[in-house]
Protein backbone atom coordinates (compact mmCIF):
# COMPACT_ATOMS: atom_id res chain seq x y z
CA UNK A 1 0.00 0.00 0.00
CA UNK A 2 2.95 2.59 0.09
CA UNK A 3 3.04 2.97 -3.34
CA UNK A 4 -0.82 4.00 -3.24
CA UNK A 5 -0.24 5.57 -0.30
CA UNK A 6 2.22 8.10 -2.33
CA UNK A 7 0.18 8.09 -5.18
CA UNK A 8 -2.91 9.45 -3.91
CA UNK A 9 -0.63 11.55 -1.42
CA UNK A 10 0.77 13.10 -4.96
CA UNK A 11 -2.97 13.28 -6.42
CA UNK A 12 -4.26 15.45 -3.66
CA UNK A 13 -1.43 18.05 -3.72
CA UNK A 14 -1.95 18.14 -7.77
CA UNK A 15 -5.12 18.01 -7.12
CA UNK A 16 -5.58 21.22 -4.91
CA UNK A 17 -2.72 22.70 -7.76
CA UNK A 18 -5.32 21.92 -10.37
CA UNK A 19 -9.23 21.88 -8.73
CA UNK A 20 -8.91 25.33 -5.92
CA UNK A 21 -7.14 27.04 -9.03
CA UNK A 22 -10.23 25.70 -11.47
CA UNK A 23 -12.50 26.38 -8.48
CA UNK A 24 -11.62 29.87 -8.14
CA UNK A 25 -11.82 30.54 -11.83
CA UNK A 26 -15.29 28.50 -11.79
CA UNK A 27 -16.55 31.41 -9.35
CA UNK A 28 -16.04 33.95 -12.52
CA UNK A 29 -18.92 32.43 -14.16
CA UNK A 30 -21.53 34.05 -11.65
CA UNK A 31 -19.66 37.13 -12.02
CA UNK A 32 -19.61 36.90 -15.73
CA UNK A 33 -23.13 35.80 -16.30
CA UNK A 34 -24.34 38.48 -13.84
CA UNK A 35 -22.33 40.88 -16.08
CA UNK A 36 -22.25 39.88 -19.38
CA UNK A 37 -25.32 39.38 -21.62
CA UNK A 38 -25.63 35.68 -23.38
CA UNK A 39 -24.37 37.05 -26.26
CA UNK A 40 -20.87 38.57 -24.54
CA UNK A 41 -20.52 35.46 -23.10
CA UNK A 42 -20.81 33.65 -26.05
CA UNK A 43 -17.98 35.84 -27.64
CA UNK A 44 -15.34 35.17 -24.79
CA UNK A 45 -16.40 31.50 -25.09
CA UNK A 46 -15.35 31.50 -28.93
CA UNK A 47 -12.09 32.97 -28.18
CA UNK A 48 -11.13 30.27 -25.34
CA UNK A 49 -11.95 27.81 -27.73
CA UNK A 50 -9.77 29.15 -30.35
CA UNK A 51 -7.25 30.10 -27.09
CA UNK A 52 -7.25 26.09 -26.17
CA UNK A 53 -6.31 24.72 -29.55
CA UNK A 54 -3.18 27.22 -29.82
CA UNK A 55 -1.83 26.42 -26.57
CA UNK A 56 -1.99 22.50 -27.77
CA UNK A 57 0.19 23.67 -30.93
CA UNK A 58 2.67 25.64 -28.81
CA UNK A 59 3.10 22.80 -26.38
CA UNK A 60 3.20 20.50 -29.77
CA UNK A 61 3.62 17.42 -26.84
CA UNK A 62 6.45 18.14 -25.77
CA UNK A 63 5.29 18.09 -22.37
CA UNK A 64 4.68 14.60 -22.04
CA UNK A 65 7.68 13.58 -24.18
CA UNK A 66 9.86 15.53 -21.29
CA UNK A 67 8.47 13.19 -18.76
CA UNK A 68 9.20 9.95 -21.01
CA UNK A 69 12.80 10.74 -21.78
CA UNK A 70 13.53 12.72 -18.39
CA UNK A 71 12.70 9.26 -16.81
CA UNK A 72 14.48 7.11 -19.60
CA UNK A 73 17.59 8.84 -19.93
CA UNK A 74 20.66 8.87 -17.63
CA UNK A 75 21.93 12.60 -18.59
CA UNK A 76 18.56 14.47 -17.18
CA UNK A 77 20.08 17.55 -17.90
CA UNK A 78 20.05 16.77 -21.50
CA UNK A 79 16.44 16.35 -21.42
CA UNK A 80 15.83 19.47 -19.83
CA UNK A 81 18.01 21.82 -21.50
CA UNK A 82 16.54 20.37 -25.22
CA UNK A 83 13.12 20.64 -24.53
CA UNK A 84 13.96 24.09 -22.80
CA UNK A 85 15.57 25.27 -26.02
CA UNK A 86 13.34 23.75 -28.84
CA UNK A 87 10.16 25.08 -26.68
CA UNK A 88 11.50 28.86 -26.18
CA UNK A 89 12.83 28.55 -30.02
CA UNK A 90 9.14 27.75 -31.33
CA UNK A 91 8.11 30.32 -28.60
CA UNK A 92 10.15 32.82 -30.10
CA UNK A 93 8.86 31.72 -34.11
CA UNK A 94 5.30 31.94 -33.52
CA UNK A 95 5.47 35.47 -31.88
CA UNK A 96 7.01 36.80 -34.69
CA UNK A 97 4.53 34.97 -37.41
CA UNK A 98 1.32 35.89 -35.23
CA UNK A 99 2.41 39.82 -34.65
CA UNK A 100 2.94 39.76 -38.68
CA UNK A 101 -0.35 38.45 -39.51
CA UNK A 102 -2.57 39.39 -36.93
CA UNK A 103 -4.89 41.71 -39.00
CA UNK A 104 -5.38 38.70 -41.05
CA UNK A 105 -6.03 36.43 -38.52
CA UNK A 106 -8.43 39.05 -36.61
CA UNK A 107 -10.38 39.00 -40.14
CA UNK A 108 -9.85 35.19 -40.66
CA UNK A 109 -11.59 34.00 -37.45
CA UNK A 110 -13.80 37.52 -37.00
CA UNK A 111 -12.51 38.48 -33.34
CA UNK A 112 -11.55 42.11 -32.68
CA UNK A 113 -7.98 43.02 -33.47
CA UNK A 114 -7.54 44.09 -29.71
CA UNK A 115 -8.48 40.69 -28.26
CA UNK A 116 -6.64 39.11 -30.80
CA UNK A 117 -3.50 41.31 -29.91
CA UNK A 118 -4.12 40.23 -25.99
CA UNK A 119 -4.61 36.21 -26.74
CA UNK A 120 -0.52 36.32 -28.74
CA UNK A 121 1.13 37.32 -25.72
CA UNK A 122 -0.87 35.16 -23.79
CA UNK A 123 -0.11 32.36 -25.47
CA UNK A 124 3.57 33.08 -25.41
CA UNK A 125 3.90 33.13 -21.76
CA UNK A 126 1.76 30.42 -21.33
CA UNK A 127 4.22 28.68 -23.46
CA UNK A 128 7.23 29.41 -21.77
CA UNK A 129 6.31 27.93 -18.56
CA UNK A 130 5.68 24.61 -19.73
CA UNK A 131 8.79 23.03 -19.31
CA UNK A 132 9.49 24.81 -15.71
CA UNK A 133 6.41 23.46 -14.50
CA UNK A 134 6.96 19.76 -15.93
CA UNK A 135 10.53 20.38 -14.40
CA UNK A 136 8.51 20.51 -11.34
CA UNK A 137 6.32 17.49 -11.38
CA UNK A 138 9.32 14.91 -12.73
CA UNK A 139 11.54 16.09 -9.62
CA UNK A 140 8.05 15.57 -7.51
CA UNK A 141 7.87 18.79 -6.28
CA UNK A 142 3.95 19.10 -6.10
CA UNK A 143 3.86 21.59 -3.49
CA UNK A 144 5.74 24.30 -4.95
CA UNK A 145 3.76 23.76 -8.16
CA UNK A 146 0.48 23.73 -6.59
CA UNK A 147 1.60 27.00 -5.09
CA UNK A 148 2.71 28.72 -8.09
CA UNK A 149 -0.68 27.53 -9.89
CA UNK A 150 -2.90 28.56 -7.08
CA UNK A 151 -1.22 32.19 -7.27
CA UNK A 152 -1.71 32.81 -10.56
CA UNK A 153 -5.48 31.83 -10.98
CA UNK A 154 -6.54 33.92 -8.01
CA UNK A 155 -4.58 36.86 -9.63
CA UNK A 156 -6.58 36.63 -12.30
CA UNK A 157 -10.06 36.18 -9.95
CA UNK A 158 -8.98 38.88 -8.04
CA UNK A 159 -7.96 41.10 -11.38
CA UNK A 160 -11.34 39.97 -12.99
CA UNK A 161 -13.39 40.80 -9.58
CA UNK A 162 -11.62 44.33 -9.72
CA UNK A 163 -11.83 45.00 -13.38
CA UNK A 164 -15.57 44.49 -13.96
CA UNK A 165 -17.05 45.04 -10.15
CA UNK A 166 -14.83 48.23 -8.86
CA UNK A 167 -13.18 49.82 -11.59
CA UNK A 168 -15.92 52.00 -12.70
CA UNK A 169 -16.89 52.98 -9.08
CA UNK A 170 -13.52 53.53 -8.12
CA UNK A 171 -13.17 56.12 -11.45
CA UNK A 172 -15.80 58.25 -10.15
CA UNK A 173 -13.75 58.71 -6.60
CA UNK A 174 -10.41 58.35 -7.91
CA UNK A 175 -8.93 60.22 -11.50
CA UNK A 176 -6.15 57.36 -11.22
CA UNK A 177 -8.15 54.79 -12.08
CA UNK A 178 -10.37 56.78 -14.65
CA UNK A 179 -7.34 56.46 -17.48
CA UNK A 180 -7.82 52.82 -17.40
CA UNK A 181 -11.72 52.54 -17.05
CA UNK A 182 -13.36 52.41 -20.56
CA UNK A 183 -17.04 51.46 -21.53
CA UNK A 184 -18.12 48.71 -23.48
CA UNK A 185 -14.35 47.04 -22.70
CA UNK A 186 -15.12 43.84 -20.24
CA UNK A 187 -14.30 41.08 -22.92
CA UNK A 188 -10.87 42.83 -22.87
CA UNK A 189 -10.12 43.38 -19.00
CA UNK A 190 -11.12 39.52 -18.97
CA UNK A 191 -7.95 38.94 -21.43
CA UNK A 192 -6.23 41.88 -19.00
CA UNK A 193 -6.58 39.67 -16.06
CA UNK A 194 -5.46 36.66 -18.24
CA UNK A 195 -2.10 37.96 -19.34
CA UNK A 196 -1.16 40.06 -16.25
CA UNK A 197 -1.69 36.50 -14.14
CA UNK A 198 0.52 35.07 -16.96
CA UNK A 199 3.66 37.18 -16.38
CA UNK A 200 3.60 36.80 -12.86
CA UNK A 201 3.82 32.67 -13.36
CA UNK A 202 6.67 33.22 -15.69
CA UNK A 203 8.51 36.15 -13.62
CA UNK A 204 8.70 33.03 -10.66
CA UNK A 205 9.69 30.44 -12.84
CA UNK A 206 12.21 32.65 -14.76
CA UNK A 207 15.40 31.26 -12.35
CA UNK A 208 14.20 28.18 -13.77
CA UNK A 209 16.16 29.47 -17.24
CA UNK A 210 18.95 30.77 -15.89
CA UNK A 211 20.08 26.91 -13.98
CA UNK A 212 19.68 25.10 -16.09
CA UNK A 213 22.81 24.11 -18.51
CA UNK A 214 22.05 25.34 -22.32
CA UNK A 215 23.16 22.25 -24.82
CA UNK A 216 21.04 20.85 -27.31
CA UNK A 217 21.02 17.24 -27.85
CA UNK A 218 19.86 16.98 -31.63
CA UNK A 219 19.88 13.67 -31.81
CA UNK A 220 17.47 13.27 -28.56
CA UNK A 221 15.26 16.23 -29.83
CA UNK A 222 14.59 14.20 -32.78
CA UNK A 223 14.03 11.63 -30.86
CA UNK A 224 11.66 13.78 -28.40
CA UNK A 225 9.95 15.10 -31.77
CA UNK A 226 9.24 11.45 -32.77
CA UNK A 227 7.54 10.53 -29.43
CA UNK A 228 6.02 13.85 -28.99
CA UNK A 229 4.35 14.45 -32.90
CA UNK A 230 1.59 11.96 -32.33
CA UNK A 231 0.62 13.41 -28.87
CA UNK A 232 0.68 16.99 -30.54
CA UNK A 233 -2.18 15.41 -33.22
CA UNK A 234 -3.76 13.85 -30.58
CA UNK A 235 -4.24 17.04 -28.33
CA UNK A 236 -5.51 18.70 -31.34
CA UNK A 237 -7.86 16.26 -32.09
CA UNK A 238 -8.66 16.78 -28.36
CA UNK A 239 -8.91 20.17 -28.32
CA UNK A 240 -11.60 19.84 -31.34
CA UNK A 241 -13.07 17.33 -29.13
CA UNK A 242 -13.76 19.63 -26.08
CA UNK A 243 -14.46 23.08 -27.46
CA UNK A 244 -14.73 23.12 -30.97
CA UNK A 245 -18.25 22.67 -30.99
CA UNK A 246 -18.89 26.69 -29.70
CA UNK A 247 -17.19 27.45 -33.13
CA UNK A 248 -19.11 25.21 -34.86
CA UNK A 249 -22.59 26.71 -32.99
CA UNK A 250 -21.17 29.96 -34.04
CA UNK A 251 -20.74 29.30 -37.92
CA UNK A 252 -23.65 26.68 -38.05
CA UNK A 253 -26.20 28.43 -36.52
CA UNK A 254 -27.93 31.74 -37.96
CA UNK A 255 -26.53 35.03 -36.25
CA UNK A 256 -28.98 36.19 -34.55
CA UNK A 257 -28.84 33.42 -32.31
CA UNK A 258 -25.89 31.96 -32.64
CA UNK A 259 -23.79 33.49 -29.87
CA UNK A 260 -26.35 33.54 -27.26
CA UNK A 261 -26.70 29.55 -27.88
CA UNK A 262 -22.96 29.85 -27.10
CA UNK A 263 -23.16 31.61 -24.28
CA UNK A 264 -25.87 29.20 -22.89
CA UNK A 265 -24.15 26.29 -23.58
CA UNK A 266 -20.54 27.22 -22.45
CA UNK A 267 -22.33 28.21 -19.06
CA UNK A 268 -24.22 25.37 -18.18
CA UNK A 269 -21.19 23.20 -19.66
CA UNK A 270 -19.22 24.95 -16.79
CA UNK A 271 -21.34 23.27 -14.16
CA UNK A 272 -20.09 19.56 -15.67
CA UNK A 273 -16.74 20.92 -14.65
CA UNK A 274 -16.63 18.76 -11.13
CA UNK A 275 -15.81 15.79 -13.23
CA UNK A 276 -13.12 17.63 -15.42
CA UNK A 277 -11.60 18.83 -12.38
CA UNK A 278 -11.14 15.25 -10.58
CA UNK A 279 -10.20 13.41 -13.92
CA UNK A 280 -7.38 16.20 -14.43
CA UNK A 281 -6.03 16.14 -10.77
CA UNK A 282 -6.05 12.26 -10.88
CA UNK A 283 -4.57 12.01 -14.31
CA UNK A 284 -1.93 14.92 -12.86
CA UNK A 285 -0.88 12.97 -10.09
CA UNK A 286 -0.94 9.50 -12.10
CA UNK A 287 0.90 10.02 -15.25
CA UNK A 288 4.49 10.60 -13.40
CA UNK A 289 3.57 7.48 -11.80
CA UNK A 290 2.66 5.46 -14.75
CA UNK A 291 6.27 5.94 -15.85
CA UNK A 292 8.12 5.67 -12.88
CA UNK A 293 6.21 2.36 -12.00
CA UNK A 294 6.48 0.75 -16.03
CA UNK A 295 8.82 -1.73 -15.03
CA UNK A 296 7.64 -2.99 -12.43
CA UNK A 297 6.64 -6.91 -12.96
CA UNK A 298 3.06 -5.57 -10.91
CA UNK A 299 2.44 -2.63 -13.00
CA UNK A 300 -0.63 -4.17 -15.02
CA UNK A 301 -2.02 -5.37 -11.43
CA UNK A 302 -1.33 -1.87 -10.23
CA UNK A 303 -2.81 0.08 -13.30
CA UNK A 304 -6.23 -1.98 -12.86
CA UNK A 305 -6.46 -1.01 -9.70
CA UNK A 306 -5.90 2.41 -9.90
CA UNK A 307 -8.53 2.71 -12.75
CA UNK A 308 -10.91 0.71 -10.66
CA UNK A 309 -10.50 3.62 -7.54
CA UNK A 310 -11.39 5.93 -10.70
CA UNK A 311 -14.46 4.39 -11.89
CA UNK A 312 -15.28 4.35 -8.35
CA UNK A 313 -15.18 8.19 -7.50
CA UNK A 314 -16.07 9.15 -10.49
CA UNK A 315 -19.43 7.05 -10.24
CA UNK A 316 -20.07 8.59 -7.03
CA UNK A 317 -19.19 12.11 -8.49
CA UNK A 318 -21.68 11.92 -11.62
CA UNK A 319 -24.86 10.76 -9.59
CA UNK A 320 -23.53 13.82 -6.74
CA UNK A 321 -23.86 16.16 -8.96
CA UNK A 322 -26.50 15.05 -11.10
CA UNK A 323 -28.88 15.06 -8.04
CA UNK A 324 -27.19 18.64 -7.12
CA UNK A 325 -27.65 20.28 -10.28
CA UNK A 326 -30.43 22.73 -9.65
CA UNK A 327 -28.69 24.41 -6.70
CA UNK A 328 -25.92 24.27 -8.45
CA UNK A 329 -27.85 26.33 -11.65
CA UNK A 330 -29.13 28.69 -8.77
CA UNK A 331 -25.74 29.06 -7.57
CA UNK A 332 -23.52 29.89 -10.40
CA UNK A 333 -25.77 31.15 -13.49
CA UNK A 334 -27.13 33.89 -11.89
CA UNK A 335 -28.84 35.03 -14.59
CA UNK A 336 -31.49 32.78 -15.39
CA UNK A 337 -31.16 33.56 -19.46
CA UNK A 338 -28.61 30.90 -19.25
CA UNK A 339 -30.53 28.34 -17.62
CA UNK A 340 -32.37 27.02 -20.32
CA UNK A 341 -29.09 25.29 -21.26
CA UNK A 342 -28.80 22.72 -18.16
CA UNK A 343 -30.07 19.84 -19.78
CA UNK A 344 -27.30 18.85 -21.62
CA UNK A 345 -25.31 18.73 -18.11
CA UNK A 346 -25.95 15.29 -18.02
CA UNK A 347 -24.50 14.27 -21.47
CA UNK A 348 -21.49 17.12 -20.57
CA UNK A 349 -20.74 14.96 -17.34
CA UNK A 350 -20.85 11.77 -18.38
CA UNK A 351 -19.11 12.53 -21.37
CA UNK A 352 -15.61 13.98 -19.20
CA UNK A 353 -16.12 11.16 -16.87
CA UNK A 354 -15.52 8.76 -20.36
CA UNK A 355 -12.51 11.11 -21.07
CA UNK A 356 -11.62 10.08 -17.86
CA UNK A 357 -11.44 6.65 -17.87
CA UNK A 358 -9.84 7.00 -21.31
CA UNK A 359 -7.11 8.37 -20.00
CA UNK A 360 -6.78 6.23 -17.51
CA UNK A 361 -6.81 3.37 -20.29
CA UNK A 362 -4.44 5.07 -22.58
CA UNK A 363 -1.22 3.68 -20.01
CA UNK A 364 -0.81 1.20 -22.50
CA UNK A 365 0.21 2.91 -25.37
CA UNK A 366 2.59 6.14 -23.78
CA UNK A 367 4.73 3.05 -21.29
CA UNK A 368 5.26 1.19 -24.88
CA UNK A 369 6.18 4.02 -26.95
CA UNK A 370 3.16 3.69 -29.03
CA UNK A 371 1.59 7.08 -28.85
CA UNK A 372 0.89 6.82 -32.42
CA UNK A 373 -2.03 4.99 -31.25
CA UNK A 374 -2.89 8.18 -29.35
CA UNK A 375 -3.52 10.29 -31.95
CA UNK A 376 -5.15 7.55 -33.90
CA UNK A 377 -7.90 6.96 -31.19
CA UNK A 378 -8.26 10.98 -30.56
CA UNK A 379 -8.37 11.72 -34.65
CA UNK A 380 -11.12 9.22 -34.17
CA UNK A 381 -13.34 10.72 -31.63
CA UNK A 382 -12.53 14.43 -33.26
CA UNK A 383 -14.05 12.94 -36.25
CA UNK A 384 -16.81 11.74 -34.90
CA UNK A 385 -17.32 15.48 -33.00
CA UNK A 386 -17.25 17.10 -36.09
CA UNK A 387 -19.30 14.61 -37.82
CA UNK A 388 -21.97 14.50 -35.34
CA UNK A 389 -21.96 18.31 -35.23
CA UNK A 390 -22.30 19.29 -38.75
CA UNK A 391 -25.58 16.38 -38.31
CA UNK A 392 -27.15 17.57 -34.99
CA UNK A 393 -26.36 21.36 -34.55
CA UNK A 394 -28.76 22.65 -37.56
CA UNK A 395 -31.40 20.67 -36.22
CA UNK A 396 -30.64 20.02 -32.03
CA UNK A 397 -28.78 22.77 -31.37
CA UNK A 398 -26.50 22.85 -28.46
CA UNK A 399 -27.99 19.83 -27.63
CA UNK A 400 -26.84 18.41 -30.51
CA UNK A 401 -22.91 19.11 -29.46
CA UNK A 402 -23.47 17.48 -26.26
CA UNK A 403 -24.75 14.41 -27.86
CA UNK A 404 -21.82 14.45 -30.30
CA UNK A 405 -19.17 15.17 -27.18
CA UNK A 406 -20.69 12.10 -25.22
CA UNK A 407 -20.49 9.83 -28.11
CA UNK A 408 -16.65 11.02 -29.03
CA UNK A 409 -15.50 10.38 -25.57
CA UNK A 410 -17.61 7.55 -25.20
CA UNK A 411 -15.86 5.81 -28.57
CA UNK A 412 -12.35 6.19 -27.97
CA UNK A 413 -12.84 4.58 -24.25
CA UNK A 414 -13.63 1.76 -25.74
CA UNK A 415 -11.16 1.61 -28.64
CA UNK A 416 -8.42 1.98 -26.10
CA UNK A 417 -9.58 -0.46 -23.94
CA UNK A 418 -9.49 -2.74 -27.10
CA UNK A 419 -6.53 -2.37 -28.44
CA UNK A 420 -4.49 -1.77 -24.66
CA UNK A 421 -5.92 -5.88 -24.51
CA UNK A 422 -3.54 -6.52 -27.13
CA UNK A 423 -0.42 -4.68 -26.91
CA UNK A 424 -0.39 -4.50 -22.87
CA UNK A 425 -2.93 -6.93 -21.43
CA UNK A 426 -3.89 -5.35 -18.44
CA UNK A 427 -6.54 -7.08 -16.09
CA UNK A 428 -8.98 -4.54 -15.40
CA UNK A 429 -12.24 -5.41 -13.09
CA UNK A 430 -14.88 -4.76 -15.68
CA UNK A 431 -17.53 -6.49 -13.85
CA UNK A 432 -17.35 -4.08 -10.89
CA UNK A 433 -16.21 -1.02 -13.28
CA UNK A 434 -19.43 -1.88 -15.13
CA UNK A 435 -21.49 -2.10 -12.13
CA UNK A 436 -20.87 1.32 -10.71
CA UNK A 437 -21.23 3.21 -13.80
CA UNK A 438 -24.42 1.52 -14.94
CA UNK A 439 -25.77 1.89 -11.31
CA UNK A 440 -24.82 5.56 -11.34
CA UNK A 441 -26.07 6.56 -14.65
CA UNK A 442 -29.34 4.40 -13.89
CA UNK A 443 -29.56 6.50 -10.61
CA UNK A 444 -28.81 9.50 -12.54
CA UNK A 445 -31.93 9.12 -15.70
CA UNK A 446 -33.96 8.10 -12.46
CA UNK A 447 -33.31 11.67 -10.78
CA UNK A 448 -32.94 13.88 -13.31
CA UNK A 449 -35.51 12.51 -16.17
CA UNK A 450 -38.37 11.35 -14.48
CA UNK A 451 -38.20 12.90 -11.21
CA UNK A 452 -36.76 16.59 -11.95
CA UNK A 453 -33.99 15.75 -9.34
CA UNK A 454 -36.67 15.96 -6.42
CA UNK A 455 -34.69 15.51 -3.14
CA UNK A 456 -37.26 13.52 -1.80
CA UNK A 457 -36.28 10.41 -4.33
CA UNK A 458 -32.75 11.54 -5.30
CA UNK A 459 -31.37 11.46 -2.02
CA UNK A 460 -32.07 8.12 -1.05
CA UNK A 461 -30.82 7.17 -4.76
CA UNK A 462 -27.71 8.82 -3.65
CA UNK A 463 -27.65 7.35 -0.11
CA UNK A 464 -28.12 3.46 -1.96
CA UNK A 465 -25.42 4.43 -3.92
CA UNK A 466 -23.22 4.71 -1.37
CA UNK A 467 -24.30 2.06 0.82
CA UNK A 468 -23.70 -0.53 -2.17
CA UNK A 469 -20.02 1.07 -2.63
CA UNK A 470 -19.31 0.29 1.21
CA UNK A 471 -20.82 -3.30 1.08
CA UNK A 472 -18.39 -4.25 -2.27
CA UNK A 473 -15.41 -2.39 -0.90
CA UNK A 474 -15.35 -2.27 2.48
CA UNK A 475 -12.31 -4.26 3.05
CA UNK A 476 -10.35 -2.12 0.46
CA UNK A 477 -11.60 1.35 1.82
CA UNK A 478 -10.45 -0.06 5.28
CA UNK A 479 -7.17 -0.72 3.90
CA UNK A 480 -7.07 3.17 2.54
CA UNK A 481 -8.48 4.63 5.13
CA UNK A 482 -5.96 2.76 7.69
CA UNK A 483 -2.68 3.85 5.33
Amino acid sequence: MGIFQKLFKQTFIYGMATVLPRMLSFLLVPLYTNQLPTEEYGKVSIIFSYFVLLNVVLAYGMETAFFRFFSKESNKEKVVSTSAISLMASSAVFLVIAILLREQISIWIDIKLEYVNLVIWILLLDALVIIPFSWLRAKERPIKYAIIKITNVAINFGLNIFFLLYLKQLSFHFSLFSWICKDDYEISYIFISNLIASGFVLMVLLPFYFKIKYHFDKVLWKKMMKYALPILVAGIAYSINETFDRILLDKLLPENVAEHMVGVYSACYKLALFMTLFATAFRLGIEPFFFNYADNKNAPETYARITKYFVILGSFIFLFVIVFVHLLKIAFLRDVAYWEAVKIVPFILLANFCLGIYHNLSVWYKVTDRTRFGAYISVFGAIITLLLNFLLIPKYTYVGSAIATLAAYGTMMVVSWYLGRKYYPIPYDLKKMGMYLGLSISFSIISFYVFDSNYIISIPLLVVFLVVLYVLEKKELKQIIKR
